[in-house]
């Protein structure tokens, strides 16, 4: 079978195995906080969608879309005591320009955890705000990264790192997120667009606040420390929220997402509200791994039939007929 190109993992599926628990971590922050950079430094794995692939991305320097990309890890004691035996994360990379808010609004009906990345030296700006607001909807799990350590001056930066990092404290102090941990770091240390982390400038607090010696492996540990198990739940309709499409010659368009609520199995159909069409699901992958069946919480490509990728860049595939169910529902929750 042709692999649709999603991503690739060592670490089985949970559709395959039982015992992959993916986490999906929102990336979020105000433009050129230097998300992208700390997701790169991160992610092992690369999605069809991910580090700006996007051409005006490109173009521009900054996030237009959703990014997906992912890093398999071991499995922390509260991971395996719920029955899994790898840790996935998978990073949605939401863009952090103001006229792009309901993008990456939709990236956070998808999200288990969330890393508030911050430009150390601008502090707290419009967009950052905006983030902390949704995130106050979508997660009560927060990481915020200081990024860019390594553009404060040697002489005094510790010292201005306590100085900022008090500031921002205070603006968390109105927010469920009061108690949030800080990671202070250089994602891409130089601005060069690689991994690299800070020199080392003070230890610990002692009171898991603030990290102050801080490397790419130390927000990874925070961030299993922290991974709290999810409820997953396989009943109701099956909800994809479809980030984007493409084609394969000769097997389909595929389909890129996340699944919000239910499951759904190979064979089944599917419908596409925005297009008003019904498909059957020819084949289903979750990095690059063929499985039979997926469920809430997984992140996967799903290959139907017959459809022209051109009409569909981002929606909904869902229970024939829980489309028309969830529009009632919004209409009279409205």
């Amino acid at each position: 079978m042709s692999t649709f190109g999603i991503m690739a993992s060592d670490a089985p599926s949970v559709a395959a195995t039982g015992g992959v628990l993916n986490i999906n971590v929102g990336i979020m922050g105000h433009v050129d906080a230097g998300k992208t950079s700390l997701v790169r430094a991160l992610s092992t794995e690369l999605s069809t969608a991910s580090l700006d692939k996007h051409p005006q991305s490109q173009e521009r320097g900054i996030t237009l879309d959703l990014g997906f990309s992912a890093f398999a890890t071991e499995a922390p004691k509260q991971v395996t005591d719920a029955g899994f035996s790898h840790l996935q994360f998978t990073l949605v990379d939401c863009p952090g320009h103001a006229s792009l808010i309901r993008t990456i609004i939709g990236g956070a009906q998808i999200i288990d955890m969330m890393i508030l990345v911050i430009d150390i030296v601008k502090g707290i700006q419009t967009q950052t705000a905006e983030c902390l607001v949704i995130g106050e909807i979508a997660t009560d799990n927060m990481i915020v990264v200081l990024n860019k350590v390594d553009m404060l001056p040697v002489d005094g930066r510790a010292a201005a790192i306590e100085r900022i990092s008090g500031k921002i404290r205070k603006v968390l102090q109105s927010t469920k997120f009061a108690h949030a941990p800080f990671v202070v770091m250089s994602a891409a240390a130089g601005g060069g667009g690689k991994m690299g982390a800070a020199a080392p400038l003070a230890p610990a607090d002692g009171g898991g606040g603030k990290r102050q010696d801080a490397s790419v492996g130390d927000l990874v540990a925070l961030m299993r420390e922290r991974v709290a198990v999810p409820r997953r739940d396989a009943g109701g309709p099956f909800l994809f929220a479809v980030d984007h499409c493409f084609p394969i010659k000769g097997q389909g368009t595929v389909l890129t997402g996340t699944v919000l609520s239910g499951s759904c199995r190979v064979n089944d159909a599917v419908e596409l509200p925005e297009v008003g069409q019904e498909r059957k699901i020819k084949s289903m992958q979750m990095f690059r791994k063929p499985v039979t069946r997926l469920s809430q919480g997984d992140r996967a490509g799903i290959c139907v039939p017959g459809l022209e990728s051109s009409l569909l860049e981002r929606g909904i595939a869902c229970t024939p007929g829980a489309g028309e169910v969830e529009a009632a529902a919004e209409g009279a929750g409205g």
